[in-house]
C-alpha cells in the first residue's frame, strides 16, 4: 500500500454539501452540550470541545502500536475534523490598537480585532508539532530493516502486542543515525507540547469543589513520611523518588494528587492575612512548596504518559473558557502521542541493541517496569470527568521512560509555520539543572528544564 500526503482541508466554501452539513450538525451537538434531548442536561461548549478532541484523537491514534504511516481515511479525518474543531478559536478575539491614515494624511490609533493571543501564538505551533508527528509516522512507510511479530497467546504475557524484531546484527549504521534523530525530533516535539499543556493548566482557574474537599493542611496531604522528607533540612529531589513506591500508574498518581493538594493549601494559606496563629513562617511555607513543586515536575518528564490529576480534571471539567479548553485539549494529545510514538522508537532501539548483543537482553525486564504509569492503557482516558463520553483507549503496553527527558531546550523561538520535522532540530540542546535554592514558580522551572510554551515567551 502506498501512502501519499494528502491536500489541505478544504475552506467553508469550498466544502461539499455532505461535508458542510455534517459540520453543522457537529457543532450543532456542541453547541448544546452533547445533550440532543433539548432538556437542557448537556455539558459546558468548553468541556464538549475537550471531549471531542479527546475522543477524535482516541479514535485515530488510541491503537497506535507500530511505527507505520496511519491508515489514510484516519488520517484524513483528523486532519478534517480537528480543523473544525479548531475554527472555533477565529473568531475568539480581543481589542488590540492599530493605525489608521486619515484623509488629511494623518495617522490616527484605532481599536481592531484579532485573535486572541494566546490562540494567535500557540494554535499555529500546535499544528506544526501535529504535522511532524504524522510526518515522522509517514517516514517509516519504507523501512525494511525492522518488523513486527506476534507472541504466541499459550507461551507469553501480552500476547496481543505486536514484538519488533531487527535484521540479524542489528540495524545498519546510518538506520540506527535516523532512528535516533527520530526519537530526538519526538523528545522535542514532547517537551513543546508539554510546556503548551502546563501552561495553560496554570491559567485555569482552581474551582470551588476542589478546594472545597482539601485537607485542613499540607501535612495531612502529604502523609508523615513525605511531609517529614520535604521539610528536612537536606533535602535531594531524586533520592526522594528514590524512595517512593512508584510500580503502578496509580501510586504515582496519587503521590501527584497529594502533592498538588499540599501547593493549592500552602497558597491559601500563604494569602491570608492573619498567619500570627500559624508556627510556619511565610518563607518556610514558599521553600516547601517550592520543593514540592520541583518534584511534580521530576514527575511530569519521568511520566509523560500519566493520566490528568484530581486538580487538572476539576480545571477541565469546570472551565468555561472555549479557547484554553481546545488549547489544553489538543496539546494533551498530541503530547500523549509523541509520547507513544518516542517509546515506540526506543523498543526499535532496544531490539537493535539486543541483537548487537544478546545478554542485554537480561535488562528488558527492567527497562519495561521502570515506567509503568507511561502506559497508554490511561493515555486517551479522561472517563473521570462527567459528562465525557468513554474514548477508546490505547491496547496496553508497557513503556519505558525516555532517557532524553532530562535535557532541556534552548530557549530559541519555534518558528509558527512549515512541516518539516527538521524545524525544532535546529533548537539547541543543553543539559539541565535543577534549581532548588532560588525562589522560582513552577512555570519557571519548565522553563529551566526546556518545558517553555510560545506563549511564555511573549
Amino acid at each position: 500500500m502506498s501512502f501519499k500526503e494528502e491536500d489541505p482541508p478544504p475552506t467553508v466554501k469550498q466544502m461539499p454539501n455532505s461535508h458542510m452539513e455534517q459540520m453543522k450538525e457537529r457543532f450543532t451537538t456542541l453547541l448544546l452540550g452533547e445533550d440532543m434531548s433539548g432538556r437542557g442536561m448537556g455539558i459546558s461548549s468548553a468541556l464538549a470541545l475537550s471531549n471531542a478532541i479527546t475522543n477524535l484523537a482516541a479514535s485515530v491514534f488510541g491503537k497506535q502500536n507500530k511505527l507505520a504511516p496511519i491508515l489514510t481515511d484516519r488520517k484524513k479525518r483528523w486532519r478534517k475534523q480537528v480543523e473544525w474543531l479548531l475554527s472555533v478559536t477565529d473568531y475568539i478575539v480581543e481589542f488590540v490598537p492599530s493605525q489608521q491614515s486619515a484623509k488629511d494624511g494623518s495617522n490616527i490609533e484605532i481599536m481592531v480585532t484579532q485573535q486572541r493571543r494566546d490562540l494567535l501564538i500557540n494554535i499555529p505551533a500546535l499544528k506544526k508539532l501535529d504535522a511532524m508527528l504524522i510526518g515522522c509516522l509517514e517516514s517509516f512507510k519504507d523501512q525494511k530493516e525492522f518488523c513486527y511479530v506476534y507472541k504466541d497467546a499459550d507461551k507469553s504475557e501480552n500476547w496481543w502486542l505486536p514484538t519488533v524484531k531487527v535484521l540479524p546484527g542489528g540495524l545498519s549504521d546510518e538506520s540506527r543515525k535516523w532512528m535516533q534523530h527520530q526519537k530526538d525530533c519526538c523528545t522535542q516535539v514532547l517537551k513543546a507540547s508539554m510546556a503548551i499543556n502546563a501552561q495553560i493548566l496554570s491559567e485555569m482557574e482552581i474551582p470551588e469543589t476542589y478546594i472545597d474537599n482539601l485537607p485542613k493542611n499540607g501535612k495531612t496531604s502529604l502523609g508523615d513520611s513525605i511531609y517529614k522528607t520535604i521539610t528536612d533540612e537536606f533535602f535531594d529531589p531524586e533520592e526522594i523518588l528514590a524512595t517512593m513506591d512508584m510500580s503502578s500508574d496509580q501510586n504515582v498518581l496519587d503521590l501527584k494528587n497529594r502533592m498538588e493538594a499540599s501547593i493549592i493549601i500552602w497558597k491559601r494559606k500563604m494569602n491570608q492575612k492573619d498567619l500570627k496563629s500559624s508556627w510556619i513562617s511565610v518563607e518556610r511555607r514558599e521553600l516547601f512548596e517550592e520543593r514540592v513543586e520541583t518534584i511534580l515536575l521530576l514527575l511530569e518528564q519521568r511520566f509523560p504518559g500519566l493520566p490528568q490529576s484530581t486538580l487538572e480534571i476539576s480545571k477541565i471539567e469546570y472551565n468555561r473558557d472555549v479557547g484554553h479548553s481546545i488549547l489544553e485539549s489538543y496539546s494533551r494529545v498530541l503530547k500523549r502521542l509523541a509520547n507513544t510514538v518516542m517509546n515506540l522508537i526506543e523498543d526499535v532501539l532496544h531490539a537493535d541493541e539486543v541483537a548487537q548483543n544478546p545478554s542485554s537482553e537480561l535488562t528488558k525486564k527492567n527497562r519495561s517496569t521502570d515506567s509503568v504509569a507511561a502506559s497508554p492503557r490511561a493515555i486517551w482516558a479522561l472517563d473521570q470527568i462527567p459528562g465525557h463520553t468513554p474514548s477508546p483507549r490505547g491496547t496496553p503496553r508497557s513503556m519505558t521512560p525516555s532517557d532524553s527527558m532530562g535535557r532541556g531546550m534552548d530557549q530559541g523561538e519555534m518558528e509558527a509555520n512549515g512541516n518539516s520535522n527538521h524545524d525544532l532540530m535546529e533548537i539547541r540542546i543543553k543539559p539541565a539543572k535543577i534549581l532548588t535554592k532560588a525562589k522560582m514558580s513552577y512555570l519557571e522551572k519548565l522553563e529551566a528544564y526546556g518545558l517553555r510554551s510560545p506563549t511564555a515567551r511573549h
